[in-house]
């Protein structure tokens, strides 16, 4: 598959999601590492936005809750180019009503190549990388030129149906 770059610039777009039972954990992370944070535009659910604009004075540009929407709309910024990092503190023990958003924010993240933290480990790596305070030419798989890829024998057009371009025969009507 081809490639082209997106230059993520100094100032990193970040944001910043954390499940309930998480919250505390990211509030604390995000209190350890405020004075870096503070130099990137952050972004966050709403319910995880208050807390750190009232906890910690960041400024935090705050969409939905999640369950709300609020995942997807950080997919879709993710998807435009609006949204440089993912840190997501979500809860692997306990089943979320929105579980789909939750898996397909993770899977944009990682369609459009994005570093993304799921814990506080991960987290710090991200964080404290080099790579965080300057420009970074992150590789973006070409999606709009030859993404027709064989998979198993069957060609996958760039709707992401099976069989040739336009041919969506073998496709119920909806």
């Amino acid at each position: 598959m081809e490639h082209k770059e997106l230059a993520m610039k100094e100032t990193k777009k970040i944001a910043l999601v954390a499940h309930d039972n998480m919250k505390r954990d990211l509030l604390e992370w995000a209190g350890f590492n405020r004075d870096l944070l503070a130099q990137h535009e952050l972004y966050a659910t709403a319910a995880t936005g208050k807390l750190l604009r009232q906890e910690l004075g960041l400024d935090v540009t705050t969409l939905q809750s999640g369950p709300l929407g609020g995942d997807q709309q950080i997919g879709a910024k993710i998807a435009e180019g609006g949204i440089d990092s993912l840190i997501f503190f979500w809860d692997p023990l306990k089943p979320q009503p929105h579980d789909p958003d939750v898996k397909a924010l993770l899977r944009i993240a990682v369609v459009w190549n994005i570093p993304v933290a799921c814990n506080r480990a991960s987290a710090d790596f991200i964080i404290s990388s080099p790579l965080m305070s300057g420009e970074y030419q992150r590789l973006l798989p070409d999606y709009e030129h030859g993404y027709g890829e064989q998979i198993e024998g069957e060609r996958v057009a760039s709707s992401g149906l099976p069989g040739p371009p336009g041919d969506h025969s073998g496709v119920a009507a909806g």
